[in-house]
């Protein structure tokens, strides 16, 4: 209505905007109306993906008052890009979730391929090598002489080399991400066999559930991203073990509102089971280190004096 690839007149121009406008009014009600009953992460999804078309339709009308009179080549193929771009915007509006049920699944997923992301940089981590053949030779110039000063860090300026009792923690983290994975998987499946269960007449308080579980494991997933920002040289210990102290009372808690429901899932609560042992695990080997290094600290103390 509003793009025909000919520069308007002004009395289209008026009569385009005016109709635009009007039918941007009515899509503002309409959406309105659609987050009755919608709880918080489904009406932010409503809102984002509406707030998205109303964005480009006014950069569009914007960009169609300005080419009147124009006969800049220039302008005419920003504005056809500027109705791609309301086409896109109307077209990710259709996929905005249609339930809370489903709203709150995806978000959980996204959770879920953040605590991916995680797993692939502690896959990336490798020990420091021990080889002295890696060493610079004499006569090989060294970073500082055949780099400027000012270049970018390279990888290798970085520190992800690990020492032995470092690597053997970023293998551990490793079995703990692995096995929230699987907790998160075996949820959002739970979850989505629930989607009976959304009624209007429950006052909300299903939908309120599922929204505290997506709260912990929100919680859940900030902690792995702790415990991997951690596990880079000098490893902090200390903050590993309290974020697996954070995970194991989410945990808990998560098990808890799920038993809560009408139906129960069993490889859910193996999966919590699982993810239990290996944080119990890992919390007393990172005790274990810690001991080996503070008796390590005092013999060297005791060589001194």
């Amino acid at each position: 209505m509003l793009w025909n690839g000919e520069s308007p007149q002004a009395k289209e121009v008026e009569e385009n905007v005016n109709s635009y406008f009007n039918v941007l009014q009515g899509f503002l009600l309409l959406s309105h109306g659609s987050t009755v009953g919608a709880g918080p992460t489904l009406s932010s999804s409503i809102h984002e993906s509406v707030k998205h078309v109303v964005d480009c339709s006014f950069r569009l009308m914007k960009e169609h008052v300005s080419l009147y009179g124009s006969h800049n080549k220039e302008k005419k193929l920003s504005i056809s890009q500027i109705v791609g771009a309301v086409w896109e915007a109307c077209s990710a509006l259709k996929k905005v979730p249609p339930t809370n049920v489903t709203a709150i699944g995806r978000a959980m997923t996204q959770v879920a391929v953040s605590m991916k992301d995680v797993l692939r940089e502690i896959n990336e981590l490798k020990p420091a090598s021990s080889n002295p053949g890696d060493e610079t030779s004499d006569n090989t110039p060294s970073k500082a002489e055949s780099k400027p000063e000012d270049d970018d860090i390279s990888d290798d300026d970085l520190g992800s080399d690990l020492s032995p009792e470092e690597m053997k923690v970023a293998q551990l983290a490793h079995g703990v991400v692995s096995e929230t994975l699987v907790v998160i998987k075996e949820l959002i499946r739970t979850i989505t066999g629930m989607l009976k269960l959304e009624t209007p007449d429950d006052n909300g308080k299903f939908v309120g559930s599922l929204e505290k579980l997506l709260k912990m494991c929100q919680g859940v997933g900030a902690e792995i991203d702790e415990i991997g920002a951690c596990l880079y040289p000098p490893q902090e210990i200390d903050a590993i073990k309290l974020a697996l102290e954070k995970m194991s009372s989410r945990i808990n808690e998560i098990q808890q509102e799920v038993e809560s429901f009408p139906t129960s899932s069993e490889p859910f609560l193996e999966a919590c089971s699982g993810l239990r042992t290996v944080l119990k695990e890992m919390e007393a080997q990172l005790n274990s280190l810690s001991a080996t290094e503070l008796t390590t600290k005092m013999q060297n103390v005791a060589v001194i004096n």
